[in-house]
């Protein structure tokens, strides 16, 4: 692969996909190729590790019962994500904008299109709502997995949330579709059932032509 000489702001690159599709890898993968370039990249995802997400977390493991009533829940879950996400993007701790401000690139698994993926089926107006203001990143990747590999995998899950189920991806994936077709900005989509190396060398690749001077 080529040198690269960055002549861009760094980056705020966010990884999409259903659950199993391997974006942790993938985000993996790519902050190690940043820091072998010299340079400093930060993983983070959401929902984040800051308080409201962590509260996310244990909803989601039904270690803290929300309501029973799916649409419901979904609601719940909306405003908290964008409750999180907001607090993720602009605390002054350890948030993203004030990680880029610090010279890093920041690799995000999961942001405000998981939102509108997993939670907008019956809502989808109050969930646009919640996030339209949020600011788009510099690159999103979309790894498009079939729903059966990520079954596989996710099979080797000692816990589960409650997304991770055949009917939920099916569905979460065809929102992916069509929020996708619709996108503007940068995107790159890569199939999730070709070789991790192989994944990775599309997601170098695109990097070094759109970004790099």
């Amino acid at each position: 692969m080529a040198e690269v000489g960055w002549t861009l702001k760094n980056l705020f690159i966010v990884f999409e996909g259903i659950d199993g599709s391997g974006t942790s890898t993938q985000s993996n993968l790519l902050r190690d190729y940043f820091e072998n370039k010299n340079q400093r990249a930060v993983l983070t995802a959401e929902p984040s590790s800051g308080p409201i997400g962590h509260l996310i977390r244990e909803g989601l493991k039904k270690r803290v019962i929300f309501s029973e009533d799916g649409r419901r829940f979904n609601q719940q879950m909306a405003h908290l994500f964008a409750a999180d996400r907001h607090d993720h993007l602009y605390n002054d701790v350890d948030g993203v904008y004030k990680l880029l401000s610090e010279g890093k690139h920041v690799i995000c698994t999961r942001y405000y299109f998981s939102s509108l993926a997993y939670q907008a089926d019956e809502d989808y107006e109050l969930v646009y709502d919640l996030n339209k203001r949020f600011p788009n990143p510099d690159l999103v990747i979309y790894i498009d997995n079939p729903v059966e590999v990520s079954l596989q995998r996710l099979q080797e899950r000692t816990v589960k949330d409650v997304y991770e189920n055949r009917e939920k991806l099916m569905k979460v994936r065809e929102n992916y579709r069509k929020i996708f077709s619709e996108y503007e900005d940068k995107l790159l989509i890569v199939k999730g059932d070709f070789e991790i190396q192989e994944i990775h060398s599309k997601i170098v690749e695109y990097i070094e032509e759109n970004f790099s001077g």
